[in-house]
């Protein structure tokens, strides 16, 4: 009797001890499904039982509980340590297809195999436990319940809690992130016991997750089979989320390249939240998927690049004799030797070491320590990101192509734009032709480069002039400009503000695309347009005025000759003073607008990102610099306010209404368009002053130097004066002085 109820103690029924599951199964009566755990319990002393005390048969009942206990948690352990599941792989398509339509087939799970392991050696204990009291019993004289009670005593705060623990497991199929959070929560509890074992399963779970780590932060491999790691592949979240397959095929060919690493850098990786544990903060699951990321770039580099850095190897230990036979398009597969050399030189071996010996030490304690966690996770993420700016700042030169962005999407070689200005301002007096823009536009933009660019200038060839479709990307803002012209072969052309929408492309090669991303030329773009612009507005206010200027002396020269003329000439001077006068009021806020932006907005910012680059050696740190270089310039610049960009519009739309009209006006007495366009300007230049002086901007940090402009605009306080009633004017009379600055 002894010996078969320590049999039931692990598991094994027979007729003194039932299985009484099994035994209602035989007379066809099945237990509810929403019997508690309690009532679950099927391992019972049978009934026709009599030479049994009730006092012993209730501890008897009492005792076996473990064995059905110890019975359920082994069938668990079981099940998931099969490794029937790796045979998967060879499965031929029809079998596999058979299997998962078999509702019956569970997903494999490693986290359970951990955990599995962790209840093996628990039970491991307890059997030995019961061979203990084997032994016990056995060397007695008179074997009594009481040896076997004081043996398991411990166990009933154990093997109960597991049991519910794996029951939950299985009901809400948790797995993955999701087990790890459930052991972490089961913790916390007051039994000593029960702690250290759940502790035990818990590290058995990390020991997964820290394999997990090591080969997605050492070798950039995401290495899970099941879905079971917080961190996935973009397509696996659009099959999820029935995204089709064409719109992530959309998203991928908006790249500018189509390597692989670029392609997992911005599209291939995200954050599962449903798989990160609650006791993993955000921000460090964060910086292991930016470290993974990391990794891959730093260690399958673009052929291109690796080609690159192997001839620029050569040329520095070997000279550049031998490079130029071969600086043409090269089979990068003749060297996978080199390309292997690149790798490694990219992350160095002695790194990759150091970032997995950090994680084996988390791997071998005994206890998880979130600090000592998010401490190596900080690091690693910090060798990750130093090597990543090694290569983008060394080795691609991204202060360069800084340099060069500001040289031509924000005209710091204003020699070349005022050169490419006046070669083509004939060519933007007309429409755009449709079919010919750009075309047009690269002969004065060539004739440009040849007069102003060097040899030296390596940066230029990356540089491409690019009119965009008529309708869809131009915006109209000279309303009250001509809107078509036909030419004479019967062409119709759009209106003269398609010029507008002339904009620049930057060629970017790997690994710059992590830094340059499309969003980010996509503002460079817009600053130039403005900035385009307001040079172009400057640059016709001064045609204007030497084109004036030339006629009024030529007028003059005849006058000299013959005096008949004197009372045709002196008339249209006096009629053109006050234009004169408007056209020199027009410049002056042009050309403080434009040194606001070029000198206290460009030049000022460049110069903090050039202190940030220079004191930063991590890329992410790098990538927020350059986004709010970037912010700060489009905010200071008012291009993201709306009324402030409306008026800055309406303004250089007038001026170059007014240099037009006023170079049109020899043939025509007229100057009631002349007088409108005055009235316009004068209403628009006083309300942008009196919004740009308000304490909302001027007593804002959002542009720290607006009130040197303002300052500028206002040094002998005409616009104060002016702008005050500025709403309420009617017309003013275009024969007083509009400006008193000179």
């Amino acid at each position: 009797m002894l010996h078969e109820l320590l049999l039931a103690l692990v598991g094994y029924t027979g007729d003194l001890i039932i299985d009484e599951r099994e035994h209602h199964k035989s007379l066809g009566i099945h237990l509810s499904p929403d019997a508690t755990v309690s009532d679950q319990r099927s391992f019972k002393l049978a009934s026709d039982i009599s030479f049994i005390d009730p006092s012993e048969r209730d501890l008897i009942d009492r005792l076996i509980t473990l064995g059905f206990y110890y019975r359920e948690l082994d069938r668990f352990a079981t099940i998931s340590r099969n490794l029937s599941w790796v045979r998967s792989a060879d499965v031929s398509p029809l079998d596999r297809s058979s299997e998962l339509s078999n509702p019956k087939t569970e997903k494999p799970s490693v986290y359970r195999r951990a955990i599995a392991n962790g209840l093996v050696e628990i039970l491991s204990v307890y059997r030995s436990a019961v061979l203990q009291i084997e032994q016990k019993l056995l060397s007695e004289t008179i074997p009594i319940l009481a040896t076997v009670t004081q043996g398991l005593n411990k166990f009933f705060v154990i093997l109960p809690p597991l049991y519910e623990l794996v029951l939950e497991i299985e009901r809400d199929d948790i797995r993955g992130g999701q087990l790890l959070n459930l052991l972490h929560k089961r913790c916390h509890c007051g039994v000593p016991e029960l702690q250290a074992c759940i502790q035990r399963l818990l590290w058995h779970g990390h020991q997964v997750l820290y394999n997990q780590l090591a080969s997605w932060m050492v070798y950039g491999i995401l290495q899970d089979q099941h879905g079971e790691f917080f961190i996935r592949r973009q397509e696996d979240q659009d099959v999820e989320y029935g995204s089709s397959i064409s719109d992530t095929s959309e998203k991928l060919s908006r790249m500018s390249t189509d390597d692989t690493s670029l392609t997992d850098w911005h599209l291939g990786f995200h954050i599962f939240l449903d798989m990160l544990p609650e006791y993993i903060h955000m921000r460090v699951a964060e910086s292991i998927l930016f470290a993974g990321k990391a990794i891959r770039v730093l260690r399958n580099p673009s052929p291109a690049f690796q080609f690159q850095d192997a001839v620029y190897n050569q040329q520095t230990k070997k000279g550049s004799q031998k490079i130029h036979g071969s600086s043409g398009h090269v089979p990068i597969q003749k060297e996978p030797l080199g390309v292997k050399m690149i790798g490694e030189e990219l992350l160095p071996q002695a790194e990759a070491d150091k970032i997995e010996n950090m994680l084996l030490d988390l791997k071998e304690s005994l206890e998880f320590h979130k600090r000592s966690f998010e401490c190596s996770v900080d690091s690693i993420r910090a060798v990750a990101a130093s090597h990543l700016w090694q290569l983008v700042v060394v080795r691609a030169d991204l202060n360069g192509h800084l340099k060069a962005l500001k040289d031509y999407f924000l005209l710091a070689k204003g020699d070349f734009f005022q050169c490419f200005l006046e070669e083509s301002r004939q060519l933007m007096r007309l429409p755009p032709r449709q079919s010919t823009a750009e075309a047009d536009l690269m002969v004065p933009f060539q004739l440009a480069a040849i007069k102003t660019i060097s040899e030296e200038d390596k940066y230029f060839s990356r540089v491409s002039l690019r009119m965009p479709s008529f309708g869809i990307t131009v915006k109209s803002s000279q309303v009250d400009l001509p809107k078509t012209k036909t030419y004479i072969d019967g062409s119709s052309e759009t209106s003269l503000d398609g010029w507008d929408g002339i904009a620049l492309e930057y060629s970017v090669d790997w690994p710059l695309q992590l830094f340059f991303t499309q969003e980010v030329l996509s503002k460079y773009r817009r600053i130039f347009q403005y900035l385009l612009r307001l040079k172009r507005t400057q640059m016709e206010l001064e045609k204007s005025w030497a084109s004036v200027m030339h006629q009024d002396h030529t007028d003059f020269a005849k006058h000299r000759n013959d005096r008949m003329n004197c009372s045709i000439s002196q008339p249209r001077r006096q009629r053109f003073r006050p234009m004169w006068h408007v056209r020199e009021h027009m410049a002056f806020l042009i050309r403080n607008l434009q040194f606001y932006i070029q000198v206290d907005v460009i030049e000022s910012q460049w110069n903090v990102l050039q202190s940030h680059i220079q004191d930063s050696h991590d890329f992410t740190e790098l990538v927020g610099f350059h986004q709010e270089y970037l912010s700060a310039l489009i905010s200071q610049s008012f291009l993201d306010i709306g009324s402030v960009s409306r008026i800055l519009d309406s303004i250089m739309t007038l001026c170059l209404q007014f240099c037009w009209n006023i170079e049109n006006q020899e043939s025509s007495q007229n100057t009631s368009e002349l007088e409108r366009i005055t009235e316009e300007f004068n209403k628009k230049s006083n309300s942008l002053y009196t919004i740009l002086r308000s304490s909302r901007l001027a007593g804002s940090q959002r542009a720290p130097f607006l009130r040197r402009f303002l300052l500028r605009m206002n040094f002998n306080s005409f616009f104060e004066a002016t702008a005050r009633g500025v709403l309420n004017v009617v017309r003013p009379r275009p024969s007083l002085p509009v400006l008193n600055q000179q």
